[in-house]
Order: structure tokens, then C-alpha cells, then sequence
């Protein structure tokens, strides 16, 4: 082997060394090759060795990182020449936003190109695929990127779940196919197209174009079109809505290399209370040199138009400019704003601070908003006041101290006063820390109170806690009852988790009140009423609690709240009426003697129902004694229904009462009745009253039926009462009768003139009449003519007595009497008939209830000798 050849083998041997030395220490030494025309402090880094796969050069994982920050990840990259292009894929490509910030600024060189052309003219035949490209933080709008590329003709599809893009560019027309933009928050796609003409430099605006978009919004009622028009340096952006003949928003716009400026904007919201509209001025400086460099001013301003004439909110901000990292934007809010019934006031200082990615928006000293007018149709607010300083917001939370003063009347009600203070560290609902602690008071006018607030809570993460509460009156008057110094306080704190997987809610609250006096004499004890609650949330808990005031009680109570509807019931355990013997004024001279009262109600509440209720009241061997009463075993049973404001009064079963005996000057036994229907009474359904009965003076009076609305009498039915009892029970000591009656009198409570109309009482056998010899005689001394008839009247037996008795509304009783029977006096009997009418106000009788004399009077004035006599010899035995 000559000389030559060995020569050759070695360095072939040597290139092969090299080449195999390289391919496996690629990982270090391509990134440094790479980093000399980078720019500085950046680098390139792979993980993993490349391998050739499937004709290509593949790369397992690609990092570019700037400083500490990763800008930059390709997962799965290949690279390819094939159908005659280049064909570069990538699986995943990850760009972190936060670090396009320290990327250093580099100065282009001069011969590099500048026009488009030129920049097209260097691209390759090629076509870029990427899996799911992701923009941080914004990778929820992640997905595939197909890039197709060429000198004469670029062209760019982009797929993903919220953003849909086609768009192409063939020489300087950029042409834009379909842009469409779905997110939860829009009811329907936005969809854009348009048509530009770019700059013969990549470094400015396009020179002309159209944009159009339509999208639905839903705090728009309408369908939104957007115009985008312009040439050259100027143009013009239009908001339209389907329907409106006026632009929601013009902005007339001129841009220069050093200015984009907007004057002489105006905008318009026809779908408030009333309609709002204004102007919009921006002016962007410098924004050619990067977003660290623009100056930012602007002013916006909100007419309106309502109580006390026309407001002006004014909105201005800068000069100023936003930053990746320091931005620094001046602001000011400043004006009246009046509505129909309300006017509020602004002043708030301030700037924006921090990355523009993540603002911080921070109120100055002097901060304030204050409101006044009608905020109800009866609520008069003096004046409400939010102070601000100091308050910063950012997407961490809301920083700072947080008031709130609100002054208030009703003309009605009174008027009151309410603080709120507290401080919030980085909160937002369910997030972070507020404390505070709120007070008041006021004046209620309608029960004469004066009224006070106060108490502790915090909002710490998912757990709102309500740490105390006190609040009552110093006294209630309404009506015929003054309650004394009602207070509600927290047995236990109230506690609401919001976590969404372990939601919880409890608390328990005590409500307290001393006597309460009643205008008759009688009082309530001082009560107490506990109710504990437990569930999910403020729209869905269950809940119980008592009732007690003393002896009396507990009623125990319980139920549950869904949000929409509170049900609940309660039992009154069987428990002595004795208790309630301080409920009756000592003037009444009531004894509540014996008997058991038990009671059970259920209940259920809604806005859609109203209050309905049912249930039912048991009172068993009741017994109370008054000084001319004394009435035993009563019982009583009532069940009920309410709804809608109609009590229906008795359900499977009537309304029951029954007593056993009631003496007083006339003794009772027996006595029963019976309700059942609705109440108001209706012509479908009318409220009936029956089994009316009571045994008394040896006979009874019974009612089988009243009905209202009534549209027939009913008939109150006497049977054997005895005239001797009656007498007696009346205590007359001038007369004495003997015998029995029966009567029926037909009673009408909707009479327009009649209370009884056509009623009558005869004899049942036999009556016999005596009159009391000592005023029989009196009346003869005093009048000869009355004394003559009256000595036919001293012993009378009755065979027939008809009476017909009708009593007017206004308390008029008629009466037309006839009488026959036998009169003995001095050993003759007389044949006597007698005939009589009589007019007298009951009403007016029972107040007086001298019957024995009156009776007197009467008989003095009207007594006269029969018409027709028959005399016979009397015999004495």
C-alpha cells in the first residue's frame, strides 16, 4: 500500500471520528453554535439527542429561554425535504407571554431587507405544522397551526376550540376568510372578514381596508355589525346594532408613524333606564417604539339625564403609558350622573400601575362616592357615601379599607342611619380576607320605637362568618299591645361555606322580648323564641326553634327553606289553660279554673302562593268562673285551612263547640254548635253555622242552620220552656207565672230592615197567672179605674196565648198579643180576653234589665176591664 493511500485512509478514519464525535455531542455544541446569532442573554436548549426518523432530522424537545425565563418549548419537532418543500412539524409549541419583556432590543443592520417583497422573496417553498400551539397565560385558546409558505403566496389556518382562522397573502393584499371567535360568555360566534392592503415596508399600518364582524352579545338585545374602514392615514370604526338607526359607537381615527389619534369619538347605550351617549378622545404617541415607550391619553365622558337636569361624568386618563412590567397610567373620574330618581357623585383619583398583563388599579387620597335621591318607591336616601382611599384592585384581590355611610327616610316609616367598616386583603368573593363590622340606628314610626344595629363578620376564603349581631327596639307600640325592649341576637354564629364541595350553613339565633302589655289589662310574659338553623346555603336550609313566654309554651316549630318556598309546622304540646290566665285583664274578674289546650299547625310561604296554612286547635273540660258566671266543661276543636286570604273553617271535620253547663242568672246545659266553610263568605262558598243548641228553664232552644250568605231565615226553635223558671231566674216579685211556651222566631242577620221578622210564642197546656196581692192592691189605691180591671188579672188561668213578634235592625221589638182564659176574683169566674200591642227598643231594655218594674209601670198604664165577661158562682169547698 503506498504512501498515498495511507495518507487518504487516516483522514478519512479522522472525518469519520469527527463526524461520530459530533453527532454524539450535538446537545452541546449546536445550541453554542446557534447562540452566535442569537441575541444576548439567550440560549438554546435541547434535551435529548436528534435522530434521523422517517427521512427527516427529529428533535425530542427544543427549549428557548431568555435570562431565567423559558420563552419558548417545541416538543417533537422533525424537519424534512420532501414534494419538492420543506416540511417542519412540531407535536406541541409553548410561548410564555411574561418573557417577551427581558428580550434585549437589537438594532437591524442595513442590509438587511426591509420591504415585503423582499422578505418574500427569501422564503422558501415550506409548510409549518404545529399540533397545539399555546400562548401563555392564555392557553385556553390553544390549537393547531398549519402555516403554508412561498414567495408568491403565504396562507395561514389556525383550529382550535375558541378560535377558528383562515387568512391568505398574496403579495401586499392581505386577505382575511373567516375569523371566528366562540367563548361561554357570547351567546353566538363572532365572526369577522375584511380585506387589507399592507405597507411596501413591514413597519407601519396598512395603507387601505375593509373589516366587518358580526357577533351577538348578551348584554345587547340586538345583533352587532363592526365597520372598519380606512385610507392611507384615516378612517373610521363603526359599532351598529340591528334595529338602531343611530351608530352604537363612531371613531374617527387619523395615524401617522408617530401617533394614532381618535377625536371627535361619540358612542351611545339606548338599552338603560334611559338612553346614555357620549364622546370618546385617544391619542397613542410613539407606539412604534415598543409598548414600554407609548404615551397613552384619553378622555371619555357619560351624559344623563334626570332629577335636577343633566349630568356629566367625565373619565380622563394619562398622559401615561402601559408596560409589561412598570406601567403608570394617571386617572380621573369625575361628575354627576342623574337618573329618573337618583344622582350620584364621583371623584376618583388614581393610576394604573404594574404589568399590563396584571394592572393594578389604585384609588388616591380624596376618593369618594356619594349618592342621594329615591332609591324605593317610599325609601329616601339623604345621602349615601362610599370613601375610597387608599383601595387598591388587581386580579390578586381588592386591598384596602372599605366603607360604607348610608342616610335614609320613609315618610311612613322613619328614618335611619347604617355603617358598614371593615378591610379587605387580597379579596375577591371566595378569595382572600374581609373583616368588618357594621352599626346603626333609627327611628320606627309606626310602633313608636327607636331602633339599633350592631355586630362582627368576615369573609375569609370560602367561609362567610357572621361573629355577632344585636339589633332591637327600645319598645313597640301597635295597636292595643306595647311590647317591651324586643332584641334578636346570635345564640351561635351564623357560618356559610361556599365551598362547591363541601357547602355547609348554620347558625342560631335568639329573639327576646320582655312583657307585653295589652290595652284590656292582661299580658304576655317575656318570651323567647330560638331558631337554629342548618343546611347548604342561604337558599336551601332546614330549620326549628320554641317558642316560650314563661308557663306558657314551648311551641316547638320546624321546617325548611329552598329558595323559593319556607315550610314549617308547629306543635303546641298538651298543656293546662291555667297558664294563660295572665293573657286576661284582672278587671274581667275571669278565672281560668281547669282544662288542656293543644294545638298543631302547618305552613308554607311563597311568592307565587302567598302564606298558606293548616291545622287545628284542641281545647278539652275548659273552665272559667266569672262573678256572675260560672262556665264548665268546655271543649272546643278548630280546624282550619288559609290560603289566599280565605279561611276555610272546619275541613274533614267542623269547627266544634260544646259546653256543659253555664249558670248565671239563667243556667244553661248542654250547649252545642257547630262551623264549617269559608270565610269570607262567597255565594259558592258560603260559611254555615248549625246544630245550634242549648237546654235551658226546663225546655231548649235549638237552630238547625244559618248560612251566609243568607237567603232564607233561620229558625230559632223554642220547646217547653217553663214560665215558673223564667220568672224566677228574672227575679220578678210582682207576678207569678206558671206553664210552658213554644216559639219560633225567624232570624236574619243580612236583612236590610228585619232582625226577626214574623215570629211568635204560644202556650204549651196551660198557663196560670198570679199577681202579687201587695201590688194588686197598690195599684187599686192609686188608680180606681186600673184597680177595677186588675182585680180580673190577681189569678188568671190561661188557655190560649198567641203572640207574633218581629224585631227591626234598629233594635224596635213589636209585639201583638192575644190572650184568653179564666179570671177568679171574689168567688166568680170571668171569661177574659184580652188583646195588646207593644213597641218598645230592646236594645235599650237590656241596658236598663228592670223588668220587674217596668213590667209595673206598663200593667198601671195599660191595663183595662174586659170587653166580655162571664160570671158564675165560686163555691168554697
Amino acid at each position: 500500500m503506498g504512501r498515498g493511500v495511507k495518507i487518504f485512509l487516516a483522514a478519512i478514519l479522522a472525518i469519520i471520528l469527527l463526524l461520530l464525535g459530533m453527532a454524539l455531542t450535538v446537545t452541546q455544541w449546536l445550541p453554542r453554535l446557534a447562540g452566535i446569532w442569537l441575541p444576548a442573554d439567550t440560549q438554546i436548549a435541547l434535551n435529548g439527542h436528534p435522530r434521523w426518523r422517517a427521512g427527516g432530522l427529529w428533535f425530542p424537545d427544543i427549549r428557548y429561554i431568555v435570562g431565567d425565563c423559558e420563552l419558548a418549548r417545541v416538543s417533537d419537532a422533525s424537519l424534512r425535504w420532501q414534494q419538492q418543500r420543506w416540511q417542519a412539524h412540531a407535536d406541541a409549541v409553548t410561548l410564555d407571554s411574561e418573557c417577551f419583556a427581558k428580550l434585549p432590543s437589537t438594532a437591524s443592520t442595513s442590509d438587511a431587507p426591509t420591504s415585503l417583497a423582499q422578505w418574500q422573496s427569501l422564503l422558501p417553498p415550506s409548510q409549518l405544522t404545529v399540533g397545539r400551539f399555546s400562548l401563555l397565560p392564555w392557553q385556553a385558546w390553544a390549537g393547531r397551526l398549519d402555516i403554508t409558505l412561498s414567495p408568491q403566496q403565504q396562507q395561514l389556518h389556525w383550529q382550535g376550540e375558541k378560535l377558528q382562522l383562515d387568512a391568505q397573502l398574496d403579495g401586499r393584499v392581505l386577505r382575511l376568510t373567516s375569523l371566528q371567535v366562540t367563548d361561554p360568555a357570547l351567546p353566538s360566534p363572532v365572526n369577522l372578514q375584511g380585506e387589507f392592503r399592507l405597507p411596501e415596508f413591514a413597519d407601519g399600518l396598512p395603507d387601505s381596508g375593509t373589516l366587518a364582524a358580526t357577533l351577538s352579545v348578551s348584554a345587547v338585545p340586538a345583533p352587532l355589525t363592526l365597520h372598519l374602514d380606512w385610507q392611507q392615514q384615516s378612517g373610521i370604526a363603526r359599532v351598529e346594532a340591528a334595529g338602531q338607526q343611530t351608530p352604537l359607537i363612531t371613531l374617527p381615527w387619523e395615524a401617522t408613524p408617530e401617533k394614532i389619534t381618535v377625536n371627535g369619538g361619540q358612542w351611545q347605550w339606548p338599552w338603560a333606564a334611559q338612553t346614555l351617549s357620549g364622546g370618546l378622545s385617544v391619542s397613542v404617541k410613539d407606539f412604534q417604539q415598543g409598548l414600554s415607550a407609548t404615551e397613552i391619553t384619553g378622555r371619555l365622558n357619560v351624559l344623563t339625564k334626570g332629577k335636577g337636569g343633566i349630568g356629566n361624568v367625565v373619565a380622563s386618563f394619562g398622559p401615561g403609558k402601559l408596560d409589561w412590567q412598570t406601567s403608570q397610567l394617571p386617572f380621573r373620574i369625575t361628575g354627576t350622573s342623574k337618573l329618573q330618581d337618583l344622582m350620584f357623585f364621583a371623584g376618583l383619583p388614581g393610576e394604573i400601575t404594574g404589568p399590563v398583563l396584571d394592572p393594578v388599579l389604585r384609588l388616591s387620597p380624596g376618593s369618594l362616592l356619594r349618592l342621594r335621591g329615591k332609591l324605593l318607591s317610599t325609601l329616601e336616601v339623604d345621602e349615601a357615601r362610599w370613601p375610597l382611599a387608599g383601595v387598591t384592585v388587581s386580579t390578586q384581590g381588592i386591598e384596602g379599607r372599605l366603607q360604607a355611610i348610608l342616610k335614609a327616610h320613609d315618610p311612613q316609616m322613619g328614618q335611619f342611619t347604617l355603617h358598614l367598616d371593615g378591610r379587605a386583603e387580597g379579596f375577591w368573593p371566595d378569595k382572600g380576607r374581609w373583616d368588618w363590622r357594621y352599626w346603626g340606628n333609627g327611628n320606627m314610626t309606626p310602633l313608636k320605637a327607636r331602633w339599633d344595629l350592631n355586630g362582627r363578620g368576615s369573609w375569609h376564603d370560602t367561609l362567610i362568618k357572621l361573629d355577632s349581631l344585636s339589633t332591637g327596639f327600645d319598645k313597640l307600640s301597635y295597636g292595643l299591645a306595647d311590647m317591651g325592649a324586643p332584641r334578636l341576637t346570635l345564640a351561635k354564629p351564623i357560618l356559610w361555606q361556599r365551598d362547591s364541595e363541601h357547602p355547609a350553613f348554620s347558625g342560631s339565633l335568639l329573639l327576646h322580648a320582655q312583657e307585653t302589655r295589652f290595652a284590656n289589662g292582661g299580658y304576655l310574659p317575656p318570651s323567647e323564641i330560638n331558631i337554629e338553623v342548618t343546611g347548604r346555603d342561604p337558599a336551601w336550609f332546614l330549620w326549628r326553634g320554641d317558642l316560650r313566654a314563661r308557663a306558657i309554651g314551648p311551641v316547638r316549630m320546624s321546617g325548611r327553606w329552598d329558595g323559593e318556598r319556607l315550610r314549617g309546622q308547629a306543635w303546641w304540646p298538651e298543656q293546662t289553660l291555667t297558664v294563660f290566665q295572665p293573657l286576661i285583664s284582672p278587671a274581667l274578674k275571669m278565672d281560668i279554673r281547669e282544662g288542656t289546650l293543644r294545638a298543631q299547625v302547618a305552613f308554607s310561604a311563597a311568592s307565587d302562593q302567598g302564606f298558606e296554612a293548616g291545622g287545628h286547635w284542641v281545647v278539652k273540660a275548659g273552665a272559667v268562673r266569672m262573678p256572675d258566671n260560672d262556665i264548665s266543661g268546655i271543649d272546643f276543636a278548630l280546624p282550619f285551612r288559609l290560603k289566599n286570604s280565605e279561611w276555610q273553617l272546619g275541613t274533614k271535620r267542623p269547627v266544634a263547640l260544646r259546653i256543659k253547663s253555664i249558670e248565671n242568672q239563667i243556667a244553661l246545659q248542654n250547649f252545642t254548635a257547630d262551623l264549617q266553610g269559608t270565610y269570607p263568605w262567597q255565594e259558592n262558598k258560603p260559611l254555615t253555622l248549625s246544630h245550634v243548641g242549648v237546654e235551658l228553664l226546663g225546655g231548649e232552644m235549638k237552630m238547625d242552620k244559618l248560612a251566609m250568605p243568607q237567603h232564607e231565615a233561620a229558625v230559632v226553635t223554642l220547646r217547653g220552656i217553663d214560665m215558673s223558671r223564667l220568672i224566677a231566674a228574672i227575679k220578678v216579685n210582682q207576678f207569678a207565672l206558671s206553664g210552658k211556651v213554644n216559639g219560633e222566631l225567624p232570624l236574619w242577620l243580612e236583612h236590610p230592615q228585619w232582625l226577626v221578622k214574623e215570629g211568635w210564642i204560644a202556650n204549651d197546656g196551660p198557663l196560670t197567672l198570679r199577681m202579687d196581692k201587695e201590688v194588686a192592691d197598690a195599684i187599686s189605691a192609686n188608680n180606681m179605674a186600673a184597680g177595677a180591671a186588675l182585680d180580673w188579672l190577681r189569678y188568671m188561668e190561661i188557655s190560649r196565648s198567641w203572640a207574633t213578634i218581629n224585631l227591626s235592625n234598629l233594635g224596635i221589638l213589636t209585639m201583638k198579643s192575644d190572650v184568653e182564659g179564666n179570671s177568679r176574683f171574689s168567688d166568680k169566674d170571668q171569661r177574659v180576653s184580652l188583646h195588646y200591642s207593644h213597641e218598645e227598643n230592646l236594645f235599650q231594655l237590656w241596658r236598663s234589665l228592670r223588668f220587674g218594674d217596668n213590667l209595673q209601670s206598663w200593667v198601671e198604664d195599660n191595663a183595662t176591664l174586659p170587653s166580655k165577661k162571664e160570671t158564675r158562682d165560686v163555691r168554697k169547698p
